[in-house]
């Protein structure tokens, strides 16, 4: 029988090593394979049952600086189904040009053809990913205090904080 995307990219997802096979997601890692961009993970509570099925959430993303700017290209949030062996997407999301979609904008709402596109995409994805070698080389971290940068900018009448995350940002 032939398999459906959600568990084409379940397998996907778990040859790249994104989860474990007790379907444990790390708060925060990245992949590095050399002449690609890195490949970011991170857990996301949030997502867990919104769909009304039990599930794991997190996001996976490329990101990179822009005019100083920390940009997504792209993010995509997915969850994860360990009982039926299914991943699906929950939304995309890209910087420039700038992008936000979502497939479950709400409680009992649901787009499908965007669930489509979004699957779609999200297995051509991850053959790209594995074509890349992603997967292979794992930066694994545990935030600490010290990974926090918190920097203020003042402005005339404003004060910003800006954090960033050492440990997951690309190089400067």
């Amino acid at each position: 029988m032939k398999k459906t995307v959600y568990e084409t990219n379940y397998e996907r997802l778990l040859k790249l090593s994104i989860f474990s096979e007790d379907v444990e997601v790390s708060s925060h890692r990245k992949s590095i394979s050399d002449g690609f961009m890195d490949l970011v993970v991170e857990r996301n509570t949030l997502l867990d049952d919104v769909t009304g099925n039990k599930g794991v959430g997190f996001s996976l993303a490329h990101y990179y600086v822009q005019n100083g700017d920390l940009c997504s290209d792209p993010l995509m949030e997915i969850i994860i189904y360990p009982d039926t062996k299914k991943v699906e997407a929950f939304s995309f999301e890209m910087s420039l040009p700038p992008v936000y979609q979502v497939v479950y904008p709400e409680p009992g709402k649901v787009y499908l053809r965007l669930k489509k596109e979004l699957n779609d995409f999200l297995r051509q994805w991850l053959n790209n990913l594995i074509d890349q070698g992603h997967g292979k080389n794992w930066i694994d971290k545990t935030l600490s205090n010290e990974d926090i940068v918190v920097t203020p900018v003042y402005l005339p009448k404003f004060a910003v904080l800006t954090c960033l995350v050492k440990p997951l940002c690309p190089a400067q």
